[in-house]
């Protein structure tokens, strides 16, 4: 059975953030950080070479493929930061809303600058999405 190909590392998220070229998306991101932490109650762990991750839960499909990722967490891009909200965003219409300028695939939020939402209601979304993770997955 195929492993997951992103799975936690002992890479140093203080130089992986050193890296990002952009001064406005690393304040961003430790805005963004600080956000996950009090949501998680943990600290953050590099997943793979991109992704900065907080918690992790476990998974299994019907299919028979388990494996371990990440509750929440983000990656600054070129274009955005992509923010995991691992239940998707069907149940959080309203949050959605009034959240501000954003794009959204499956399970990732994308804004290109923390200014462009209300960050208050970006945390709030954060804090559900992390409620019903633990909510319905075994999560550490």
């Amino acid at each position: 059975m195929a492993e997951n190909k992103t799975g936690p590392t002992n890479a140093s998220v203080k130089q992986f953030l050193l890296g990002v070229e952009d001064p406005q998306q690393r304040r961003d991101l430790k805005k963004i950080a600080a956000m996950m932490h009090r949501a998680t109650g943990k600290r953050a762990r590099m997943w793979g070479p991109g992704i900065v991750g907080y918690g992790s839960y476990h998974y299994r499909y019907e299919t028979g493929r388990e494996g371990d990722f990440l509750i929440t967490g983000y990656a600054p891009r070129k274009q955005a930061m992509a923010i995991y909200i691992l239940p998707g965003f069907e149940r959080f219409g309203t949050l959605m809303g009034k959240l501000g300028k954003h794009k959204t695939g499956k399970s990732c939020l994308y804004i290109k600058r923390l200014a462009d939402v209300d960050e208050k209601v970006l945390e709030q979304l954060i804090r559900e999405a992390v409620k019903y993770m633990r909510k319905h997955y075994d999560t550490k």
